[in-house]
């Protein structure tokens, strides 16, 4: 499979509703608490009731109640199809939210599938069809979880809200990118394709991210060699946007006839474009052009955080790998990112429980582009004197 790049909004097939609107999910026989009462005696090795330290639904998945039905709801038709037929080890089979939990907790903890298997009472190959059936069925089911705005209003309440952060105006997402480490023997034909310039064999995730730290668009799939640059050069976003088709919603208009367009932001590993902004270099800086930087900074951490929160809440990608396939990683990346969302999407209070250490790619070290486009940089003084209070609106 090619890089993860563009996605396009799918249909999603209409869901049956109870009377009183909700989802639904399971035969009657067999509801959410019922569920987890004998799948949490399971987990925990207790035949009575576990203690209540133990009986936690969110300390397992770190997600609550409500979000983990809605996510059934969305894989239910394909996880339950006929031709699906996962059983316990005891030969009890598995319902929707059994298969479910086992995805996620493989996607979550990012533990051995035999590790999971034991825990569970499955076969590791169990684990393995689960997972990868409910990658396939989020990959498709959940696409609209992960879009670049499409309302006015929608964009107008992303530059506000950037805007609120350290005030840079019509900005609309941060970009930034990440490694995803794998363990690749020295004997395999394609290992020297993966590796990296901190000589890591990785993939990479690259992002654009809103202020609510939600993915607004990702490529991933390329060898984590390939520089920054060339990823986003690579991108449809990239493309979109030369052409005149993305970023080119409502300017900012200054007194003097001078303009602020829509942009986005991201380091030094990008160039300086019309609709890109990096920060001045430098040392001896002019006051305003440091105070930019300062500000630029402020609100790049938005990414930072929104991709140490991904590896940190879905495990599978934060540490090193063993062997993935490459063909199936870029997939399961993007699912790890529409959950992200998901979490985000559906207001789950859980998550801002989870410590996060702003480090989303330790031992990684800042490429320079150094490219600048005389577009760029005049958007960039307009914005640095503007904030200095020297650019009247």
């Amino acid at each position: 499979m090619g890089p993860v790049r563009g996605l396009k909004k799918r249909r999603n097939p209409e869901k049956n509703h109870d009377e009183n609107g909700s989802a639904s999910l399971v035969p009657s026989k067999e509801g959410p608490l019922d569920w987890w009462i004998e799948f949490s005696k399971r987990i925990n090795g207790h035949q009575q009731s576990p203690p209540k330290e133990l009986d936690n639904f969110e300390s397992v998945f770190r997600i609550s109640r409500r979000t983990f039905e809605y996510i059934c709801s969305l894989v239910k038709d394909d996880m339950m199809a006929k031709s699906a037929h996962f059983v316990f080890t005891n030969g009890k089979p598995m319902s929707i939210y059994d298969q479910v939990a086992v995805a996620l907790r493989r996607l979550g903890s990012g533990e051995s599938l035999v590790t999971i298997g034991d825990s569970f009472g499955l076969n590791h190959s169990t684990v393995s069809q689960v997972t990868w059936r409910f990658v396939e069925s989020m990959e498709e089911r959940g696409l609209q979880h992960l879009q670049w705005p499409s309302t006015e209003a929608e964009i107008i309440s992303i530059k506000s809200k950037f805007e609120k952060v350290r005030g840079l105006p019509n900005c609309c997402g941060v970009i930034d990118v990440t490694h995803i480490t794998m363990c690749l023997p020295a004997s395999e034909p394609t290992s020297n394709v993966w590796l990296d310039h901190e000589q890591n064999h990785s993939m990479i995730l690259q992002a654009i991210v809103d202020p609510d730290m939600r993915f607004r668009d990702i490529v991933t799939g390329w060898p984590g060699k390939m520089k920054d640059w060339l990823v986003f050069e690579s991108s449809n976003f990239y493309k979109l946007c030369d052409k005149g088709e993305r970023l080119n919603g409502r300017k900012l208009k200054l007194s003097g006839g001078s303009e602020i367009r829509e942009y986005i932001v991201g380091d030094s590993g990008y160039p300086l474009l019309p609709y890109l902004v990096v920060p001045y270099d430098g040392k001896e800086l002019s006051e305003p052009k440091m105070e930019f930087n300062k500000r630029h900074f402020a609100t790049r951490m938005i990414a930072q955080r929104a991709l140490t929160r991904l590896k940190e809440m879905w495990r599978i990608i934060q540490g090193v790998m063993w062997r993935p396939d490459k063909h199936k990683l870029p997939r399961i990346i993007l699912v790890c990112c529409l959950l992200h969302n998901i979490v985000i999407d559906m207001e789950d209070e859980v998550q801002d429980e989870l410590s996060l250490s702003h480090n989303h790619d330790n031992g990684y070290h800042q490429l320079i582009c150094g490219a600048v486009d005389v577009n760029g940089a005049s958007l960039r003084d307009n914005l640095s004197l503007l904030l200095a209070g020297r650019l009247p609106p």
